[in-house]
C-alpha cells in the first residue's frame, strides 16, 4: 500500500496507547431516536417514525476525544458548554472532564438524529454560535497553558469556541513548548490555524477557501499549494470521501491514497477518526504518509458502522493486516 509498510503500521498502533492529546474545541451531545417507520403521516407527506429506544453520545470535540479514548490514548478534553441537563451529561462522560467549563449563557450544542431502519430520516440542531465570553476565553487558555502533553487538536465546528484570539494564544503556548498541533479546521476560520503541524480540511471546504473546484488529482494538487500558501502546516491531508484522501508535505510530490472502505453506512464523525488516527500516529514517530494510510484505514471502518463511531487498536490492527 503506497510503499508503506503493514507490519511497521501496526508497531505504530501499538504505540498509540496512555499518549497525552488535549482536544480544543466545539463540544456536542449527540442524541439518536432509533425506530422504524411503517407509515406516512396524514398531517403531511412525512413518514412516522416509531421510536424505540434513545442513546447519547460525544459529538463534535467530544467525539475527536472519543475517538482518540478507543484508539487507546489519554485525551483531555477542553471546552464550554451549558449549565444544563446535556453539558453535565458531557462532563460526566469524558475520560477526564476537569477542562471543561459549563457557561449559564448558553445551551449545549445538541443534535438529534432520528434513525429508522438504519438511515438518518431528520437530524434537529439547538445550539448558539456565538462567540464565547472573553472570560470562558480566558479559564479555556489558563487550562490548556497548565497541562503536559504531547499534542494539542483544535477541532473547530463554528460554534464559537476557537476564536481568533484563543487559537492564536494557543498556537503560541504550543509552539513555544515544541507541542505538535492538529487542526480539523472549518472554512469561517481557516486562516487562523498557522503555524501548525497538520490540517485536515474536506474537499468541499477546500472548495470553498480555494474558490475552484476539486475533484481531479490535478485540481487536488492545486488546491494544496494554494492552502499551505495561506496557512503554515508543515503537513496537510485533504479528505476527498469516496476519493479517498491526498497528502501534501512541503519539498514532495503529493500522494493520492485510495479509500479502502467496503461497505458505507454512515459518514457521520469520520473526520473526527482521520484527525485522531493521524495526530496519534504522528505522535508516535510515523511519517505523514503513514499518519494518512492509518487514518484512511480508521476512517475506512467507522464509516461501516451506524451513528457516530469509533475504532480500536484491535480493529485497525485486523483492517492493516489485510493491505
Amino acid at each position: 500500500m503506497m510503499n508503506v509498510d503493514p507490519a511497521r503500521l501496526q508497531r505504530i498502533v501499538r504505540r498509540f496507547k496512555g499518549r497525552k492529546v488535549v482536544v480544543l474545541g466545539d463540544l456536542m451531545l449527540d442524541k439518536y431516536l432509533w425506530g422504524s417507520v411503517s407509515r406516512i403521516s396524514p398531517e403531511a407527506p412525512v413518514p412516522v417514525v416509531e421510536v424505540k429506544r434513545d442513546s447519547l453520545c460525544l459529538g463534535g470535540a467530544g467525539n475527536v476525544c472519543r475517538n482518540l479514548e478507543s484508539l487507546s490514548a489519554a485525551p483531555v478534553l477542553v471546552g464550554v458548554v451549558g449549565k444544563d441537563a446535556e453539558g453535565r451529561w458531557i462532563k460526566r462522560n469524558v475520560p477526564d472532564g476537569r477542562g471543561i467549563i459549563q457557561d449559564p449563557g448558553r445551551p449545549t450544542t445538541t443534535k438529534t438524529r432520528i434513525i429508522a431502519h438504519h438511515q438518518q430520516v431528520v437530524r434537529v440542531d439547538l445550539e448558539r454560535k456565538k462567540a464565547v465570553s472573553p472570560e470562558m476565553e480566558e479559564r479555556v487558555l489558563n487550562f490548556v497553558r497548565k497541562e503536559e502533553c504531547g499534542g494539542i487538536v483544535l477541532s473547530d465546528y463554528s460554534k464559537g469556541m476557537l476564536t481568533a484570539g484563543l487559537v492564536g494564544r494557543v498556537l503560541a503556548h504550543a509552539e513555544a513548548n515544541g507541542i505538535m498541533v492538529f487542526v480539523d479546521p472549518k472554512v469561517e476560520n481557516f486562516g487562523l490555524f498557522t503555524p501548525v503541524t497538520l490540517i485536515t480540511p474536506n474537499h468541499v471546504e477546500a472548495e470553498k477557501i480555494v474558490g475552484h473546484e476539486c475533484r481531479t488529482d490535478a485540481q487536488v494538487e492545486q488546491a494544496g499549494e494554494e492552502i499551505l500558501s495561506i496557512v503554515r502546516s508543515r503537513y496537510l491531508i485533504l479528505k476527498r470521501g469516496e476519493h479517498g484522501m491526498s497528502v501534501f508535505e512541503a519539498g514532495r510530490k503529493p500522494v493520492h491514497i485510495p479509500t479502502i472502505a467496503r461497505e458505507v453506512f454512515d459518514v457521520t464523525g469520520a473526520g473526527d477518526t482521520v484527525i485522531a488516527a493521524a495526530a496519534l500516529a504522528l505522535m508516535a514517530g510515523a511519517t505523514i504518509l503513514e499518519a494518512a494510510c492509518l487514518s484512511n484505514a480508521a476512517a475506512g471502518i467507522v464509516i461501516g458502522k451506524i451513528g457516530t463511531a469509533a475504532v480500536t487498536p484491535d480493529e485497525l490492527i485486523a483492517a492493516l493486516s489485510l493491505l
